[in-house]
């Protein structure tokens, strides 16, 4: 890898309107950043992130991710702006990436595309239909002479549609010096990285304009930007799984986290939404049923069901309306209206309606253990922590909270007890 990236993270966001930090906003399951460093890591070992506004927690939010990262801290009071970031920072290589945190739909192939040739810098451009609102990029003879502020424009230079997208790739040598002669001298009194486009054209470089796509450029600075971005990612990611052989009824109303895999013939019906580092392999899961965090395995889930984190379901049916959490279920039927939390249940084992596992007594979690061929009758209530043996059967209705040895029935009811003509004592004679 011949190439730095530096990730432009300092700014406070307040478009967001939120205390959380505007690049840890998800999209798709993991904050808008870190699809900036996943896209820079297919290209480069020397990735610098640079930080200031909430910079403590951005980089541990980063370290418990990602390994190998530089930071830079901006002296923001002193050298605000997009080239006061640059300020102090040092690359590895000959060239370097210049990317802005908030660009979570940007690809390795759109960065490739700015590391060709051999211009001295490569400028990131887009064609707008309607420029309006933007800095005019001035292209002459194939090479940017000169970027100009709307406000700047003289009519035939209104008429230009390219603008800049904000991504630039540098040779090192000329950040190193161009860098530090930046200056604040603008209304905003902030220090411009567009000013080294003029000095290079000033020096006679070259500086060559790429063509970009809008969509891979688009940055985040509002919730409303946030849940387009959203919907562009989601596009990406279903059309990248149904290519893979993943049938989908309805796709756009399903949902599917970055981190999902799927492996084999799987099918989502709508309204499904697969969360986190879900692993689905061959299993049909059914209408609005959600899949957090767990393996399923030549399974089925719902109508209405839901997997939780730290579950595994292998040869299993799942009904609606039924819950598992932090389980193991090889082999199982769970038709309907059931909760199994904290347990380990083997192969032909029958949860009837209305099972639910007492795994929480309201300090601690317990597990449940069902071995196979166990037939649990509907409405029992398996008070943990409780073994339920091979080969055993519990009446419906019935509160377990001992162990079952195999071969056993087990079953725990109050005696019926029935007061003749009661009903028309309460409620008077017919």
């Amino acid at each position: 890898m011949s190439i730095s990236v530096v990730i432009l993270a300092a700014g406070q966001g307040t478009r967001m309107k939120s205390t959380t930090p505007k690049v840890l906003h998800e999209i798709s399951g993991k904050p808008m950043l870190f699809h900036a460093i996943d896209a820079a890591q297919k290209i480069s070992d020397d990735i610098t992130v640079v930080l200031y506004h909430q910079a403590e927690r951005i980089q541990e939010t980063i370290e418990a991710y990602y390994s190998g990262i530089h930071f830079h801290m901006q002296d923001s009071v002193q050298f605000p702006g997009t080239g006061g970031a640059m300020k102090g920072v040092t690359v590895k290589h000959s060239k370097a990436l210049i990317l802005n945190g908030d660009m979570p739909l940007v690809t390795m192939s759109a960065l490739e595309s700015l590391m060709q040739g051999d211009a001295d810098i490569n400028m990131s451009v887009i064609k707008l239909d309607n420029p309006t609102g933007y800095g005019r990029v001035v292209i002459n003879q194939g090479n940017v002479v000169e970027i100009v502020e709307e406000k700047d424009c003289i009519p035939a230079q209104k008429e230009i549609q390219t603008v800049n997208a904000g991504v630039y790739c540098v040779k090192k040598e000329l950040l190193e010096r161009y860098i530090p002669h930046l200056n604040n001298d603008n209304a905003q009194k902030e220090y411009y990285l567009t000013d080294i486009i003029k000095m290079a054209v000033d020096e006679g470089k070259i500086v060559h304009p790429v063509m970009v796509d809008e969509e891979e450029f688009k940055g985040v600075n509002s919730k409303l930007d946030l849940a387009h971005a959203e919907e562009i990612m989601q596009r990406r990611i279903k059309t990248e799984w149904m290519k893979a052989g993943v049938s989908m009824r309805l796709p756009e109303t399903i949902y599917i986290d970055s981190r999902a895999t799927f492996e084999g013939e799987c099918i989502l019906e709508n309204g499904v939404s697969i969360q986190g580092a879900a692993y689905i392999i061959a299993s049909h899961i059914k209408t609005h049923s959600v899949i957090e965090d767990a393996h399923i395995e030549n399974s089925d889930v719902g109508p209405m069901g839901r997997v939780r984190p730290h579950s595994t379901l292998i040869d299993t049916h799942i009904g609606n309306f039924v819950e598992v959490k932090k389980s193991t279920l090889t082999g199982v039927k769970a038709g309907h209206l059931s909760y199994m939390g904290d347990a380990t249940i083997d192969a032909g084992t029958n949860i009837g309606a209305g099972v639910i596992t007492c795994n929480y007594d309201g300090k601690n979690k317990y597990p449940t253990k069902i071995g196979k061929n166990v037939f649990v009758g509907s409405d029992t209530q398996l008070v943990a922590p409780v073994t339920i043996e091979d080969d055993v059967m519990i009446a419906a209705g019935s509160t377990i909270n001992k162990n079952v040895a195999q071969g056993e029935l087990a079953i725990s009811r109050a005696p019926l007890r029935t007061v003749k003509n009661f009903f028309y004592k309460f409620f008077g004679d017919k």
